[in-house]
């Protein structure tokens, strides 16, 4: 019997493979407070099916390179896949403020009524 084990991909680092962290929790031997580890395996990935992100059972096999001891099985659940794409300058720019741009008050705002009530208080009334 050959160990399988469940993990997401993090990696595809090159043609056929990819990174797979399996994550798990352990006991401290002192406090006994559960933390939380991870192993990273390189998997032989055949058909270049997996994705950044994907979650997939791998099973232990001959040393296909160097580090390669693992290949997948099969894909269990998919990532959700969004395609990244590139923002320029002038989008941030119009969806951040910056200190250059000032917002324009309304006449009739608060800060209208602020400047007469200002005006009406500077001059002495006899």
């Amino acid at each position: 019997m050959r160990k399988t084990l469940i993990g997401n991909v993090t990696s595809r680092s090159g043609d056929k493979s990819v990174k797979v962290t399996i994550p798990y929790k352990t006991p401290h031997p002192l406090y006994h407070k559960v933390i939380n580890r991870k192993t990273v395996v390189h998997v032989h990935d055949e058909k270049n099916e997996t994705k950044v992100g994907d979650r997939v059972k791998i099973m232990e096999t001959r040393p296909m390179s160097r580090l390669k001891r693992w290949r997948v099985i099969a894909v269990i659940e998919s990532s959700a896949g969004l395609v990244p794409e590139a923002i320029s300058e002038t989008d941030v720019a119009a969806q951040v403020p910056t200190k250059t741009v000032q917002p324009t008050a309304p006449a009739d705002g608060p800060s209208a009524s602020a400047k007469a009530a200002a005006d009406s208080a500077a001059v002495p009334q006899a």
